[in-house]
């Protein structure tokens, strides 16, 4: 433990996630060569690791990967957008906070999925069906966050602000803006890793292109390998999505005690 109580950041806790992932890997090449689980159904490591460096290769994964890229940055950025803007103006009028609530909450528990339909009448297998699907799915993140962050802004904050002659929008700015920023980016890492299961579920469900249709299409065809290595590309961008989310979040937030208060390794 450090000084103050609080326990190092990393270190130790870096190790052990390697440690586990790295024993997750050798799992993945023992099950299947040892007989419990078919090699047919379950390729060793080993092997889906071929298939991945092949994929590498192909100009038509990339092209996938592109369309999965596309899908879950615009339809992340739609969600966000609607989300910070109704979630203030929703917010910061009681009358509209008591008249939307219910509605809300009729809403936001609606599957994605359950749009599938939907979007397939509305759309077909292009683009913007995916994005009614990631819009739909990661709203709910961003909107529930801003609004509980704009509910936690501290009343004498308030009063004090209009004590001093601010505005609405200086109000919102000075006082309430640095309140809710640290639940919008709540919202914002969790609409993102959302955003990406729907897009690739679309592009599975659907066959609207990207990772998800070529996941699809490896299936059916029996490239079990590549189907697998298709899966782990996913879980990667996964990752990668997680990690920018936590990085921006740290950026911004640099002001933040929750962010000041953590100790480096």
């Amino acid at each position: 433990m450090s000084a103050g109580g609080r326990r190092p950041v990393g270190g130790g806790h870096t190790l052990l996630g390697v440690l586990g992932f790295a024993t997750f890997l050798a799992v993945l090449e023992a099950v299947p060569r040892s007989g419990l689980v078919s090699p047919d159904y379950l390729p060793p490591l080993s092997r889906i690791a071929v298939a991945l460096t092949e994929l590498l290769g192909e100009p038509a994964f990339w092209t996938a990967a592109g369309d999965t890229v596309r899908g879950w940055f615009l339809g992340l950025a739609i969600a966000v957008a609607l989300g910070v803007v109704l979630g203030f103006v929703i917010g910061t009028v009681p009358v509209l906070r008591e008249f939307t609530a219910s509605t809300i909450e009729f809403l936001r528990p609606i599957p994605s999925v359950a749009l599938i339909p939907l979007a397939v009448l509305l759309f077909g297998t292009d683009l913007r069906s995916v994005l009614l699907l990631v819009v739909y799915a990661s709203f709910w993140q961003v909107l529930i966050q801003v609004l509980y962050g704009v509910q936690d802004v501290d009343p004498v904050a308030q009063d004090t602000a209009r004590t001093f002659g601010l505005g609405r929008w200086a109000r919102i700015r000075y006082v309430t803006w640095p309140t809710a920023l640290p639940y919008l980016l709540t919202g914002v890492r969790l609409a993102a890793a959302v955003a990406l299961i729907l897009a690739i579920t679309a592009e599975l469900v659907i066959g609207a292109p990207g990772l998800g249709n070529a996941i699809g299409t490896a299936q059916s065809g029996g490239a079990v390998a590549e189907m697998y290595a298709l899966v782990i590309v996913t879980g990667l961008l996964g990752v990668a999505v997680n990690m920018l989310a936590r990085l921006a979040e740290r950026w911004l937030l640099a002001w933040h005690p929750s962010i000041r208060s953590e100790v480096p390794a």
